[in-house]
């Protein structure tokens, strides 16, 4: 009997800056509320700024919170962390809150959110901008952030349509190529 593995939860990464104005903070806060709503992951860089106000409004909605730390230390996260992961790798973590999320959500940020942006759309990751966040070619912008995740989740789930292995390979059995012999 074949048991099927169940799908993993979406996850969304946010990048913005580890500081930010109130309006920022309220974008933010809203949109972790719509991706705790949608219920994807979130994951952020786990600091200050729009990843606390993020964090903050998914955990409100109970959402699961994964913070990436720049440190080694677990004591520098915000608050509203579930997962709390001390990378110690300074802005090299960047990459991993790309490579983590099926979709990132762009908020306005710096140099780090910029590099966040490229780091995904490097990956294949589809990116969706909010707010003020910088227009970076290839990636989508929205208004509102029941709109971002929206479209965040639709790109992501085209995406892994496209990335998914075969049945095959998914089956555990080797392909067999033509010639039926097991292909390297």
């Amino acid at each position: 009997m074949s048991r099927r593995r169940p799908a993993h939860a979406l996850h969304l990464a946010v990048s913005g800056g580890g500081r930010c104005d109130a309006r920022t903070a309220r974008l933010a806060r809203a949109l972790g509320r719509e991706i705790a709503a949608a219920g994807a992951v979130l994951v952020c860089g786990g600091r200050g700024g729009v990843m606390g106000a993020v964090s903050r409004g998914a955990a409100e909605r109970g959402g699961t919170v994964v913070g990436l730390l720049p440190t080694y230390e677990a004591s520098g996260g915000n608050p509203y962390l579930t997962v709390v992961v001390p990378t110690g790798l300074g802005h090299a973590r960047n990459v991993l809150v790309a490579a983590a999320g099926d979709a990132l959500i762009a908020l306005p940020g710096e140099h780090g959110t910029l590099s966040e942006i490229a780091l995904a759309r490097t990956l294949g990751r589809p990116v969706v901008t909010l707010g003020r966040a910088p227009a970076v070619d290839g990636t989508v912008r929205a208004r509102t952030p029941i709109e971002a995740v929206r479209r965040a989740i639709a790109l992501a789930r085209r995406a892994r349509g496209v990335r998914r292995p075969s049945n095959r390979a998914r089956s555990g059995r080797p392909w067999r190529g033509r010639g039926g012999a097991a292909s390297a």
